[in-house]
């Protein structure tokens, strides 16, 4: 999409960004005299079924929440064929490139991170469950943290076909984000999530203890970087961690162990007072 095009009101300035589930623009709102962010499924992808009903997911899932620290969605519209957001445009970078330079200083570190649980408290109040939290969906601003990208999130009280585990993804060049049943990325994937099971409030968590400790040392907790070609030309991925992922179910068993907590009291993340908002709290009585 070329500089000048028009979609509805909005006047197209340049690309800002592009991702599995849609290219960003920087455009222009005449009405309110602001730069606004457009998100649209590209046209080669619009036939695609599936993706088309990702991204109008994520219109839903975006509406129906509203934090300081999850990027504002402003409008939704169709034109010719085009689904498109209109969010608020964000100043900053984010979190995958600050790491670039280093790790973060602890006050940094906490400050993020009480922001980011928060954010993932309200999503999670709401029934909605991120799935593909990672340093590069964290925009960092003046004004501190914002969750970008919910389009890979999941209503719950939506019906979804049975994901395909792990070994069933076809062979990707990169550790990114599948584009198949399977969401998330590979680095900070729970274990349901690599078996193609069922996510929810937890699998935030646990993408969030990876993002946590990304930040604190500028290393991923998991790595997932090599990806191997089997003979029948599907991906074998190698993660490696202190915990042993070859047996997925082990490991699935022991993350539900310790997120019971004390009388199951995080059995259901739905409850009133989520693990997110327990662990914000608790974060926030470190740091001060």
């Amino acid at each position: 999409m070329t500089p000048g095009t028009k979609l509805g009101p909005y006047e197209i300035l340049s690309q800002i960004g592009a991702g599995g589930m849609g290219e960003v623009y920087r455009a222009r709102d005449p009405k309110l005299g602001r730069d606004v962010a457009i998100k649209i499924l590209p046209d080669h992808l619009a036939d695609r079924s599936e993706l088309h009903e990702r991204f109008e997911r994520e219109a839903r899932t975006i509406a129906s929440l509203n934090h300081p620290h999850i990027c504002t969605l402003y409008d939704i519209g169709h034109q010719d064929g085009t689904d498109y957001l209109v969010m608020e445009c964000l100043e900053g970078e984010t979190l995958a490139q600050t790491l670039t330079r280093g790790p973060l200083p602890l006050d940094q570190v906490l400050r993020y991170a009480i922001e980011i649980s928060d954010a993932l408290d309200k999503a999670h109040r709401k029934g909605v469950t991120h799935r593909d939290l990672k340093p590069g969906n964290i925009m960092l601003t003046k004004s501190g943290a914002k969750l970008l990208d919910f389009g890979l999130a999941k209503l719950m009280q939506e019906a979804s076909p049975a994901a395909a585990a792990l070994s069933q993804i076809p062979t990707a060049n990169q550790p990114i984000t599948a584009q198949g049943t399977i969401v998330g990325t590979l680095q900070y994937m729970a274990p349901e999530q690599l078996e193609g099971k069922e996510a929810d409030a937890r699998t935030d968590i646990f993408a969030f203890g990876a993002v946590v400790y990304e930040m604190a040392t500028r290393k991923k907790a998991l790595e997932g970087d090599e990806q191997d070609e089997n003979p029948t030309g599907n991906v074998r991925v190698r993660l490696f961690v202190r915990l042993d992922f070859s047996d997925p179910e082990k490991l699935l068993h022991q993350r539900n162990h310790a997120f019971a907590g004390r009388k199951g009291q995080c059995q259901n993340p739905f409850t009133s007072g989520t693990f997110a908002k327990r662990i914000c709290l608790r974060l926030y009585r470190l740091r001060i």
